[in-house]
């Protein structure tokens, strides 16, 4: 008896070591994945700047989203050729574009810049605090897939409703719930990529960036509005 114990908790930590060490297929994908992402955030506010600096309009939700699933259409169909990485610098500079204008008025509005920055410095602090411990994690996040998916889905409707029917409080309701859906959409992509489960970099680069996008304009609006209300 006290053998066959012995064996089953060797079983058990053997099992645990493999399921947290990355393998070198697995550490390719998380090395791409981050470069690429470092690359078009560095591209995405390239053109965030340049519209704030020539006062370009906002495109209107119509034409933001018919870019967006547009291009991302284009980047899911070539994700497995060197034509993907093209496309998935198409649809972070255009997201980049339609956030300048968004930054642009909240600079505009008293203690505007403390906004931005106190968003942008949020943003990275989720981010690398979330990364790191999903890199580290023991445990399988995968199961938070299907929750996570239908979250998105309630709050990205719930935030049309909130445009078309001008409600501020529900606005911040669902600033607030992107931000927390977002963050758990970075743990599990991450964990996704460590474990062996994202094997393809340039999804996993969306995903993550997406994320990062929405995280940044739901703290951007949340922040906006507790800094002005004063």
């Amino acid at each position: 008896m006290d053998n066959r114990y012995h064996s089953w908790r060797a079983s058990a930590a053997e099992a645990t070591t493999v399921n947290v060490v990355m393998d070198d297929a697995a550490r390719n994908v998380l090395r791409n994945t981050y470069m690429l992402l470092s690359l078009c955030l560095g591209f995405s506010a390239l053109t965030a700047g340049a519209a704030i600096a020539l006062q370009l309009p906002h495109p209107g939700l119509i034409l933001t989203l018919i870019g967006y699933f547009g291009l991302l259409f284009m980047v899911n169909r070539n994700r497995t050729r060197g034509a993907g990485v093209a496309w998935t610098f198409a649809l972070t500079g255009f997201m980049g574009y339609t956030l300048g204008p968004i930054v642009g008025y909240f600079l505009r509005l008293p203690n505007g810049g403390m906004t931005v920055m106190m968003a942008l410095g949020a943003t990275a602090a989720i981010f690398l605090t979330l990364s790191a411990y999903a890199l580290v994690a023991k445990r399988d996040l995968s199961f938070l897939g299907g929750f996570l998916s239908a979250g998105v889905m309630v709050a990205f409707l719930a935030s049309l409703a909130a445009i078309f029917l001008q409600i501020p409080a529900m606005s911040l309701g669902v600033s607030a719930l992107f931000v927390l859906l977002m963050s758990g959409m970075i743990l599990f992509e991450t964990n996704q990529i460590v474990r062996g489960g994202e094997t393809n970099y340039i999804m996993a680069t969306v995903s993550l960036f997406v994320s990062l996008f929405n995280l940044f304009t739901s703290l951007l609006q949340i922040l906006g509005f507790v800094n002005n209300s004063d």
